[in-house]
């Protein structure tokens, strides 16, 4: 067991909506994301994610709302519930997701469909 420099293991990579694994634990993954840029539409009929802001603006709109988060805030997204995130500018986002949760979602594959379990 040892910290976890979240600044350091953000600064280990640069590229957006590409999530990293920082930890593990119980079935769940702690996923490290830099985002920018709009993400498509999409909903995880098996699990809730949690975005927890690190760095920059951050927001999650559903078709009725925005949740708009800043540094140290985090929203939760229930499960089956259509979502997108999105950021005008660069921000770095802490997720926390169950293993399994492929970052799309029931959206088609795309380029931001990222590749499942790198870790940082």
């Amino acid at each position: 067991m040892t910290a976890v420099d979240l600044a350091e293991k953000f600064a280990a990579f640069d590229d957006h909506w590409r999530p990293r694994v920082a930890a593990r634990l119980n079935g769940q993954d702690v996923r490290l994301v830099k985002v920018q840029g709009v993400f498509p539409w999409h909903s995880h009929a098996d699990a809730d994610e949690m975005f927890l802001v690190w760095k920059g603006r951050f927001r999650v709109e559903y078709r009725d709302r925005i949740v708009d988060l800043g540094p140290g805030q985090f929203t939760v997204v229930r499960r089956g519930v259509e979502h997108r995130t999105a950021a005008d500018e660069e921000a770095e986002v802490v997720i926390f997701e169950p293993s399994e949760v492929i970052n799309t979602g029931d959206a088609p594959t795309s380029a931001f469909t990222a590749p499942q379990g790198v870790e940082v």
